[in-house]
């Protein structure tokens, strides 16, 4: 069975473009929604995503949309804890195939990297 697990230096959730993700008003409070689209820098990138390592100049500070929780997703989005594992796979699969292909070396390694 696949198990879920962040590929350090993706950032494929750091793209965080509001024409890709037009459901934003439906699970984010509006002051998180305000966060949210203050954080949406050029093409689409978050501001606080460093390109040249990769990596979240906020990471142990980032908002609760921003983390991958099993209360935050019940909270938000309505999964269940027994759920989380396949529906964090499944978003980071479709994050990923959309900002870096189907066959990406991010998408390899994610795979890799969660057993499949």
């Amino acid at each position: 069975m696949a198990t879920w697990q962040c590929v350090k230096q993706c950032g494929a959730c750091c793209n965080l473009d509001p024409a890709d993700r037009p459901d934003l008003d439906e699970y984010l409070s509006p002051p998180e929604l305000e966060l949210y689209l203050s954080m949406v820098g050029e093409g689409g990138w978050c501001v606080n995503f460093d390109h040249t390592t990769r990596e979240c100049r906020i990471y142990s500070d980032r908002p609760r949309f921003c983390r991958v929780e099993s209360e935050v997703f019940q909270d938000m989005y309505g999964v269940e804890p027994e759920e989380v594992n396949d529906f964090a796979i499944d978003c980071c699969r479709q994050q990923i195939e959309g900002v870096y292909g189907d066959r990406s070396l991010e998408i390899l390694r994610f795979d890799k990297a969660i057993g499949l």
